[in-house]
């Protein structure tokens, strides 16, 4: 694998575009992900581990927003089971084509016996069927509301019986001092990881009505009303969850 290049996307901007999944953002996604997400690491890591305990044999898994396709690898290197496959889904050509690139270098590497198709696709509209596994990996904050439930609800009657869903999403907290709280720890972890207030500032702007978070509360909410008999957090760092969820 080459190296990580390094995130300056909004170091030169004279002005916050809406933040967009574009050629510019692939090429330091993995770089951006790593300094802008506290845990990221840890729920990749657990995707895989979750992966070894959940997939079926002759069963689907999907990532869905699978942007570079870090959780599609992880649940492929965490399969034992045979004749699985994974679906991965996202809109952004110019991640689906390095996310390509990256599962063919794994097939070089490692000669994996779990397939890994790579679909340019709306996650709306993929049919889940047969699944053991689905990964939201800080996707489902880019749908609007009234998707997120309909998306929840593919979900869960795609799902077999005993299925997991891996959910992670940046969310608000009830109390509003807490929150603020939790936003200056955030942009602190940035800063610590070499990012300017200029550039924190920047790309705040730029997410501002493209990701749309929401509180745990919600979300249990909502998964519940899909029909997930059992939720719980698993990981929280600061505004950053991971939820897994299973039918």
């Amino acid at each position: 694998m080459s190296p990580m290049t390094t995130d300056k996307v909004y170091q030169q901007k004279t002005e916050a575009k809406p933040f967009r999944f574009n050629e510019e953002v692939a090429k330091v996604f993995p770089d951006m992900l790593q300094r802008s997400i506290p845990g990221y690491a840890a729920t990749i890591e657990a995707i895989g581990s979750l992966a070894a305990r959940y997939v079926q044999k002759d069963t689907r898994c999907y990532d869905l927003g699978c942007s570079l396709g870090a959780a599609t690898i992880a649940m492929r290197q965490g399969i034992r089971n045979a004749g699985c496959r994974i679906l991965a889904v996202d809109t952004a050509a110019a991640m689906t084509g390095r996310c390509r690139e990256i599962v063919a270098e794994d097939d070089r590497l490692f000669a994996p016996t779990t397939s890994v198709e790579v679909i340019d696709g709306d996650i709306r509209e993929i049919e889940i069927t047969n699944a053991s596994m689905v990964v939201l990996n800080y996707t489902l904050q880019f749908l609007s509301m009234d998707d997120r439930g309909t998306l929840m609800r593919s979900i869960h009657d795609g799902l077999n019986d005993g299925g997991l869903l891996v959910l992670s999403e940046k969310v608000v907290d009830e109390n509003a001092e807490m929150e603020q709280l939790l936003v200056d720890l955030h942009h602190e972890h940035k800063r610590r990881n070499d990012y300017s207030a200029l550039e924190i500032s920047r790309k705040r702007a730029a997410l501002e009505n493209v990701l749309i978070p929401e509180t745990v509360a919600a979300h249990r909410d909502r998964l519940k009303k899909a029909g997930f008999g059992h939720a719980a957090v698993w990981l929280r760092y600061f505004n950053f969850v991971s939820i897994i969820a299973i039918k």
